[in-house]
């Protein structure tokens, strides 16, 4: 059982849930994620079993796309709706004024992580920090928004609701996003719901629920169909210099590239010594 299995994440379970069930599930602990999903979010979550497991790395450097659904004139401590309410006031606005707004956050900016995250601050979780009301200056980073657009719109209870598609960089935070967005229309604003659809090529088309897993109905992609890099079918000679990790010549044209003899048997990587010869980066056990 080696291969990527995308699953398609229910409301209130953790990444390292999902994980746990199909560890359990599939018999096997070699079992990982890519990209975690806040108990809140649901949808597209990439799972590797088995020797895919050591691709993890080549998987997350994608971007994602979400729809979220954001509550105007609220505010709280984790930036969503499952957190303590720390504002709350009226924010009427008008799509127009939002739709404004959506365009001037479309390309790259420092984002503020949220406090409840598992990003590290000197040696510790900031969440940790939070739970222990320790103070904590919260770092930046640069993140991408590729797209961004306006769904649905309503105004209930003198708060403005809306849906947004959102395509980003992988290290975006939509609930940082949205208390962005919300700033930017002179409000306070919290994430209500968040649906992974996509997440580089995945999409939620091909994922599968925790009950179908368990029931055995799914399918797992081969390592070699996941990754977007080269894959050359080799001889049993050839074969045979792979499985053994030896340095070859490049005669690729690619830096990176994946050998395989009915199953994938190792991905190759350029020789920092050497420009010309490729080196073994990962190796696989049929």
């Amino acid at each position: 059982m080696n291969g990527l299995l995308i699953v398609n994440k229910e409301k209130d379970y953790t990444s390292r849930d999902i994980v746990n069930i199909i560890s359990k599930t599939l018999k096997t602990k070699k079992v990982g994620h890519t990209g975690t999903l806040d108990p809140l979010a649901t949808g597209v979550l990439v799972v590797t079993v088995g020797e895919a497991t050591k691709v993890s790395e080549l998987l997350t450097a994608t971007y994602k796309e979400y729809i979220a659904e954001v509550i105007l004139g609220l505010n709280t401590d984790t930036l969503d709706i499952t957190g303590t309410i720390l504002e709350e006031k009226e924010s009427i606005k008008t799509k127009e004024e939002i739709e404004k707004v959506l365009m001037e956050m479309i390309g790259t900016y420092l984002q503020e992580v949220p406090l409840y995250s598992a990003v590290k601050v000197n040696g510790k979780k900031l969440y940790e920090y939070a739970r222990n009301e320790e103070e904590v200056i919260l770092p930046k980073k640069e993140v991408t928004i590729k797209n961004l657009e306006l769904l649905n719109y309503k105004v209930e209870n003198n708060k403005t609701i809306f849906q947004i598609k959102c395509l980003v960089s992988k290290g975006t935070y939509i609930r940082s996003l949205i208390r962005d967005i919300a700033y930017k229309l002179n409000t306070i604003g919290v994430m209500s719901n968040l649906n992974r659809i996509k997440q580089g090529k995945f999409t939620l088309n091909q994922s599968y629920t925790i009950d179908q897993i368990k029931k055995g109905d799914f399918q797992l992609i081969k390592i070699e169909d996941a990754l977007d890099i080269k894959v050359i079918e080799i001889d049993s000679n050839m074969a045979s210099k792979i499985q053994n990790g030896q340095i070859i010549d490049n005669n690729y044209e690619t830096e990176t590239i994946l050998f395989k003899k009915e199953v994938p048997l190792a991905i190759y990587h350029i020789y920092p010594k050497n420009p010309k010869k490729l080196k073994p980066w990962k190796m696989f056990h049929s």
